[in-house]
């Protein structure tokens, strides 16, 4: 499978025969995937030899991912009761536990600053809603996100500073299902406290309105049951009959979605490498916030790689995808104005070199060094 991006600190040559090339790694992942998944236990072992003493977990970007890889699979294998004295080893020599962390608001707030990865989508998505909204007496907004409401201060703020008189703003939000490790270390209800109490004080009146778990037990679990279902061009329709001003629709650009594990772990493989390597630009090497982040990629690993069905809720899909299910359902797409692309710019700024912004058609994506990382689209009723 040919790559087609540079991989940092190896040779892009594949004739090199290094097993620390990034091309190498990535096939003895995969052999060991489809081993393990016949169980042949002998290969799976010498796979799991020459992955152990090539990718550490504390090496450079590629090793760190690959370890992530080679950890999912060993706990694919004890899973699914296959490859047993494969799984018996792993129990002894690996700790196949993750741990995420619990943020505080305030701790939250901070460690999503340190990179575009969500500001992109929270700084699109606010511009877009502003400028639909200009005039409206009444802001009802529906976050079917699972980021906890992190982009809502700094639209309040917005408004705030947009609005004479400050529209009177309604938020809806879904909460995230007990199959996505919990974020915050407070619940919704106080969040939403917090977020109200904000509001009281930029002179902004908020209500605040959790969807009831017998709707919806997390739109993160939701939409990944739909997509099982084949229903999510459905559900979309559902939205559109509400007849809303705008929807704003931001994603990671990736295919998660094959039911192969072979398919699943290349494609995967080939877009996660990028929060590996664009942490070195951003956290120093055993800070806490270094661990939580790589963790919580860690996780999302784990999830894709180890377990199928329900549980599995990695299922990206890949913006061309999702242009033709909006438009299935009775969408357009519409260009961001440019004091949106202006926002996006001056956020941009702020972080590496590496980070990057283009335009493609009616979209922003953000990259980095050239790769398609988060798409940011806006949609209006046909």
């Amino acid at each position: 499978m040919p790559r087609t991006r540079p991989w940092p600190g190896f040779p892009t040559s594949r004739s090199s025969g290094s097993f620390g090339d990034a091309n190498c790694m990535e096939q003895l992942l995969v052999h060991c995937a489809n081993a393990i998944e016949s169980n042949n236990a002998t290969l799976s072992q010498q796979i799991l030899w020459v992955l152990n003493n090539i990718a550490p977990p504390d090496g450079d970007s590629n090793q760190r991912l690959t370890f992530a890889f080679l950890r999912a699979l060993i706990a694919r294998a004890c899973k699914s009761g296959t490859c047993k004295l494969l799984a018996a080893m792993a129990n002894a020599h690996y700790n196949l536990a993750l741990h995420t962390h619990k943020f505080s608001v305030i701790e939250l707030a901070s460690f999503v600053d340190v990179t575009p990865w969500h500001r992109f989508g929270f700084t699109a998505a606010n511009a877009a809603i502003l400028e639909a909204v200009e005039g409206y007496l009444v802001i009802h907004i529906v976050d079917l996100s699972s980021t906890h409401c992190m982009q809502i201060p700094t639209l309040i703020d917005a408004i705030a500073n947009r609005f004479e008189v400050p529209p009177l703003i309604k938020l809806t939000v879904a909460g995230v299902t007990e199959d996505v490790p919990p974020m915050l270390d407070l619940s919704y209800e106080e969040l939403g406290s917090k977020l109200v109490n904000f509001a009281w004080s930029r002179n902004v009146i908020m209500e605040f309105r959790i969807i009831p778990s017998s709707y919806a037990d997390g739109f993160s679990s939701l939409i990944e049951q739909l997509r099982v279902q084949h229903l999510v061009t459905t559900f979309l329709k559902s939205l559109r009959s509400l007849d809303p001003t705008i929807v704003v629709l931001v994603d990671e650009d990736a295919d998660l979605t094959s039911n192969s594990l072979e398919s699943r772990l290349r494609s995967a493989f080939n877009y996660l490498w990028i929060p590996f390597d664009a942490v070195d630009t951003f956290l120093p090497r055993g800070s806490k916030q270094r661990q939580w982040y790589e963790a919580d990629v860690c996780w999302k690993i784990m999830n894709l790689i180890a377990h199928e069905g329900l549980q599995r809720v990695e299922r990206l899909e890949p913006k061309i995808q999702w242009i033709q299910r909006m438009r299935n359902a009775d969408f357009r797409g519409i260009s961001f104005a440019e004091d949106a692309i202006s926002e996006v710019k001056t956020m941009l700024d702020e972080h590496a070199a590496g980070w990057g912004l283009k335009k493609e058609d009616d979209d922003l994506v953000l990259t980095w060094k050239g790769h398609n990382v988060v798409f940011a689209s806006a949609w209006l009723p046909v």
